[in-house]
């Protein structure tokens, strides 16, 4: 992966994951109440960041951006981004698996429009410290033009 670079990135927080990932790196994101409530105002705040020529893309992850009531937000995020920004790119990590995404009815659509997302749930077991995009060996860091 060392050939693939990311770039200076925006980053987006979704709050709320119910998967609590024992050692989670941002566990007060865990909480669905956390933080500024997201409104249309956020995404254009979030938009105009990515709009900089200095910007590669955008960085969506979490809390959990495949949480039930975080998804459309998301997606809509998602969709967005690419009409505004078709060259750039936009990352999303999940703690849910590829098959996982691709079988759940709403959640599948989010394959359209990102580029690479980094699936799989935390294993606090399995971390390291000198992984890529990933805090433990079992999440896989997968491209679209490659592996969705």
């Amino acid at each position: 992966f060392p050939s693939h670079d990311t770039g200076v990135r925006v980053s987006f927080y979704p709050s709320g994951c119910s998967l609590n990932c024992t050692g989670c790196f941002n566990k007060v994101a865990q909480n669905f109440n956390y933080g500024t409530m997201y409104t249309d105002s956020t995404k254009e705040e979030i938009l105009l960041y990515c709009s900089d020529e200095h910007i590669s893309g955008l960085s969506i992850l979490g809390g959990h951006a495949l949480e039930k009531g975080n998804f459309q937000c998301i997606y809509d995020l998602c969709v967005e981004f690419k009409s505004r920004f078709p060259k750039k790119n936009i990352y999303l990590w999940t703690g849910l698996t590829l098959s996982q995404v691709k079988s759940h009815r709403y959640f599948s659509s989010i394959l359209d429009v990102i580029d690479v997302l980094v699936d799989g749930k935390y294993d606090e077991s399995k971390s390291s410290s000198d992984l890529y995009l990933r805090g433990s060996t079992n999440q896989n860091i997968l491209f679209k033009t490659k592996d969705f």
